[in-house]
């Protein structure tokens, strides 16, 4: 079964170019390794009126969708309380996210050398990284024990990449293995020169009409350091009906003024 996949990077750190975006790159390998694809991507500031409405976009889409960043306890975190706002629920502390984040505070006055005091100001304010929209569930995290949290299929992780990938795995894992499907996707191209796009169209739209599931993908290029200007042009899909997809590709390729170069399997 085929679910849709997005991810939404929260940060004005990210549109500023402060930081650069390393989610993006690491979800699509992550969910190509388990035979998946990343449908959709978006990025929004720090500005608590567009992430709500992304979040409502996401809780509604019926997507599986991985949200990054705006989850900790500063002024300009305010994805936690975005969620609640889009899904219109009030938010409240985490049972099981206070317990591991007292527990996270107590290992580091341990680390310290110095005694745990669970009233002091600043130890009661990390509290508020557990406060989360009523009904969520959390994502335990392996880095520091401070937890992220879904609701439904909005999973909400850390900015932080230590943290982020091995939180958005472990979701993938236990959630999700049954869409995995190992195998049974590729992606099959060839490099075409002394063609324009506008005019392998029809071919393009011709191969998707006669093999539903199988998408065309045309890449051009104008200045690629080893074939010049081309077009990469293939097609993508599960591993059945691949093979004669591309063949009526091929064929169709010959009609044209156009020469064939190196062929493409992934």
């Amino acid at each position: 079964m085929k679910r849709a996949i997005g991810l939404l990077i929260v940060g004005d750190e990210i549109l500023s170019g402060k930081r650069l975006d390393k989610h993006m790159p690491k979800v699509i390998e992550m969910l190509a390794a388990r035979g998946l694809s990343l449908d959709w991507a978006e990025y929004v500031g720090d500005e608590p009126a567009r992430i709500t409405a992304a979040l409502k976009r996401a809780f509604g889409s019926g997507d599986i969708v991985f949200s990054t960043g705006g989850i900790g306890a500063t002024p300009d975190d305010h994805t936690r309380q975005c969620a609640a706002a889009a899904l219109g629920v009030p938010l409240a502390l985490h049972p099981e996210a206070e317990l591991l984040i007292r527990e996270r505070m107590q290992d580091t006055a341990r680390e310290q050398g110095v005694p745990y005091e669970a009233d002091r100001p600043d130890n009661v304010h990390r509290l508020n990284m557990g406060v989360f929209p009523q009904g969520a569930t959390i994502i335990r995290n392996p880095y520091n024990k401070i937890p992220g949290f879904s609701v439904g299929d909005v999973h909400f992780v850390p900015g932080f990449p230590v943290m982020a990938w091995p939180m958005i795995e472990s979701v993938l894992d236990t959630r999700y293995a049954e869409l995995f499907a190992h195998g049974q996707s590729a992606e099959k191209s060839v490099i075409v020169y002394g063609a324009m796009e506008a005019t392998l169209t029809p071919l393009m739209e011709a191969v998707e009409r006669t093999h539903p599931g199988v998408k065309v993908f045309s890449l051009p290029s104008v200045d690629h350091p080893e074939h010049g200007r081309h077009i990469e042009l293939g097609v993508k899909g599960r591993s059945e009906g691949l093979d004669a997809a591309y063949a009526q590709l091929i064929e169709g390729l010959h009609g044209f003024d156009a020469r064939l170069g190196p062929e493409m399997v992934r």
